[in-house]
Order: C-alpha cells, then structure tokens, then sequence
C-alpha cells in the first residue's frame, strides 16, 4: 500500500547531478518549495569523487575549465583550492614527447611548435588563425552557425593537413568528446577550443566532488533528500522505491540518459559514450610535472601523474597516475595499456599497483551534427527533463541545462497560477 509523504513541495527534482543541483538553486532562489531527491549517499553523479585506499579518484577522468560561464556564476573558485595543469599537453610521437602548448602563456616552452617538429608552417598558420577567431568571436556568434557538421570536416575546411589532424587533434580531442572517429558537431568543437583558450583547466584539491559538494551546501538543509530512489513518475507526483506518495505540481527528471529514458517513456536520448580510467600508484613520479599526456598511436586517450597537480591525491607519498581509454576494456586490454604507459613515460612500470579503476557508461552524449546547443526541457504538462544531454557534455552544458528547467518551470507555474479561478468565483 502506498503511503503519502506529507512533504510539502511544488516542485520534485529527481537526480542531484550538477543539472539536478542548478535547477534547484534557482528555483529556491525565486521561492519555490524545492525537494531535490538522489539515490546515491551523496550528491553529484557522474561528477564524484572516490576515496579508495587512501587516494583520492575521481569518477573518470575529470577537468574543471574556469571559463565556463556557469562556473563563474555558481561556485566560489577559492574555496576549491584549485589546483591548475600545465597549459597545453605533450604529445608522444615517434620521436617521443612533443609538446604543445599556448604560446601567449608560456612562450619559453613552445619550441615544438616551430615548423617542422609538431606541425608545418601551414598547419601552424591555420592554428593561429582559427584560435584567434574562436577566443575573440562573440560566443553568440559560434553557437548560432547556422551549418554544422563533424569536427573532423571543420578541421579540414580550417586547412588543416591531415598528418597534423593524425597527430594532434584526434588524439587530444578523443580524450574530449570520448570518440576518435571527430564526429562530435563542429559547432560544439568550436566553443570548447574557446573555453580551454579563454580558461584554465585545473582540478579541486579534494577531488571534482567539491563542486558538487559546493553547490549542494548552498540549498537550504530540508531541500536535498540523498539515499533516495525514485522508482516511477505518477500523475500526482513520484513513487518512491519505498512506495512513498510524494506529490508535486511539476517534476523534474535530472538524472542520466538512461534513467532519464526509464522515468519518461518516449524520451529521445542520444547514444551514450563509455570511457574507462584506470588508476595506478607508483614509486616514483613518470612525469615531473602536472600536465596531460595524449598517445599519437591512441592506444589510450589521456594519462597524467595526478599527484603532481596535487600531492594530497595520494595518502602514503606515491605517485598516483590516471589513464583513461574508450570502452570497457577486458584484463588484455588493461595489460597492453600499462605496457603503452611504459613506453611512453619511458618507466618500467611493471611495479605499479592497480588502485582502481572506474568504468562511466553515460560519461556523454554522443553529440553528433546537427546537435542542439540548447533544448526545450519541457517534455509533457508538468514534466520536464534536464542534463548534459539536453545540451552539451560539460559542466557547462549540464548546469546550463538545470538552469533552463527552471526558467520553464518557473513560466509553466506562473501562468498556471493566473489562469485558476478565483475560489468562489
């Protein structure tokens, strides 16, 4: 027999990811009864962190950008501690590690970008050009391109070679949209080479769970309920998995793709991309320095030594290193990575012990052309929808997308509450 909450609430948010906890921010903040409900013991999804064996992972591979324009809206920078990478990456090709790197940042380090070592004086040439169009163009004007097609394709057009394309943009970029076909919208490309030119790419020092921690301590403490699955949506409101009632005007699904699908039959969800990180401790640091490692031969997307970025990742003095690679990889796979880690750190890495490793299966959406930068999260009377894959996969796109839900709710509430009669009337 289902029982009846009692909770008085107008509007019931289902999932507190990033989107989850923005949609509720800025519907408490315009005075809306609010409860925010998560299945897991804690806030932020796919955006966690992870305390395993005295080091500190994240949930995947993880980067927090500073430019993203909900970010300097929402959290406080300081109070993060963020830690920053080395701007730029290093690349491992033939002749081994190539780096490349912001020249307006760090001109002493950008050998490698004269012509002939990572890039021809073409190639270069069209880098230079397409950056300053990118970073200097109204962001209005890159997300309102009225074509849009493959990044790949936009990559060419931008006159690019393919060698350089072969050995720079699909490896860094698979490690960025979680595909190494560069399939993923031009259009969306753009904003990100934007972001990462305008930004910093850094992580919190307690791990990527701080912002989501963050944003859940600024809610009112009776707005988020955690442990708490819901297992159907009904015309009154939710069903808890318990079989708690609990009634609201409107319901927002702010949960992953494929829970977003189950609790809204009919939703259209785009394909979803699987990435895998592998973490290993180490004796001794690979790499002197916090920087982002990519592999010209793509036998992983990305490695880096964490614990340069931060020591206090790892709680007995070891390095702590992450590598992320696409899918689910089996015990084979895994060997042959630590084998290519080797190769490219240049490190007998034989001794590393395998701390943990983390598989993400919604990690994004496959965001092929023509992908909406923005969507309605208005779904069906009194029910909304909203997340990454309602707009971009980011922190930006997820909150942005929060954010939207509760504009329409907030207009849906309005103009309902103006077309009730008056009582008597």
């Amino acid at each position: 027999m289902r029982k009846p909450d009692g909770s008085d609430a107008e509007v019931v948010v289902v999932g507190a990811g990033v989107a989850g906890l923005a949609c509720a921010a800025d519907l408490v903040a315009a005075g809306v009864r609010v409860r925010l409900l998560e299945a897991a013991d804690a806030p932020g999804g796919r955006v966690a962190t992870d305390r395993v064996r005295g080091f500190t992972t994240d949930r995947g591979f993880q980067v927090f950008n500073t430019a993203y324009p909900q970010v300097k809206r929402r959290l406080d920078l300081r109070a993060l501690r963020l830690r920053p990478f080395t701007p730029g990456v290093l690349v491992h090709t033939g002749d081994g590690l190539r780096r490349f790197t912001d020249p307006t940042r760090r001109l002493r380090e950008s050998r490698d970008l004269l012509p002939g070592r990572l890039a021809t004086a073409r190639d270069l040439a069209a880098l230079g050009v397409m950056s300053a169009r990118d970073m200097l163009a109204p962001a209005a004007r890159l997300r309102g391109s009225r074509r849009d097609g493959t990044t790949l394709t936009a990559l060419a057009e931008a006159g690019f070679s393919p060698a350089f394309v072969e050995t720079f943009f699909r490896p860094f970029l698979s490690g960025v949209f979680l595909e190494d076909e560069l399939e993923t919208s031009a259009r969306f490309f753009h904003l990100v080479w934007r972001t990462m030119l305008r930004g910093t790419l850094c992580l919190p020092a307690d791990g990527i769970g701080a912002v989501p921690a963050q944003l859940a301590a600024a809610l009112p403490g009776s707005v988020l309920r955690t442990a708490t699955s819901v297992a159907s949506l009904t015309p009154e409101g939710v069903l808890l998995s318990d079989g708690t009632d609990l009634a609201a005007a409107a319901v927002v699904v702010a949960t992953g793709q494929s829970a977003a699908a189950r609790l809204l039959p009919g939703l259209s969800v785009p394909r979803a991309r699987t990435v895998t990180t592998l973490y290993h401790a180490a004796e001794r640091s690979p790499l002197a320095e916090p920087t982002l490692v990519i592999d010209g031969s793509r036998r992983f997307l990305n490695t880096c030594v964490l614990t340069e970025l931060h020591p206090g990742y790892s709680g007995d003095g070891r390095a702590l290193v992450s590598t992320s690679v696409l899918g689910a990889p089996g015990p084979a796979e895994e060997a042959a990575v630590r084998v290519a880690l080797g190769h490219v750190y240049g490190a007998d890495t034989g001794g590393w012990e395998a701390v943990h490793r983390v598989t993400v299966h919604d990690a994004l959406p496959a965001m092929t052309p023509p992908w909406p930068l923005s969507r309605s999260t208005r779904f069906s009377p009194g029910r909304y929808v909203c997340g990454d894959h309602r707009a971009t996969g980011s922190l930006q796109g997820a909150m942005a997308s929060g954010a939207r839900a509760a504009r329409e709710v907030l207009s849906d509430l309005r103009a309902r509450t103006r077309t009730q009669p008056l009582a008597g009337v």
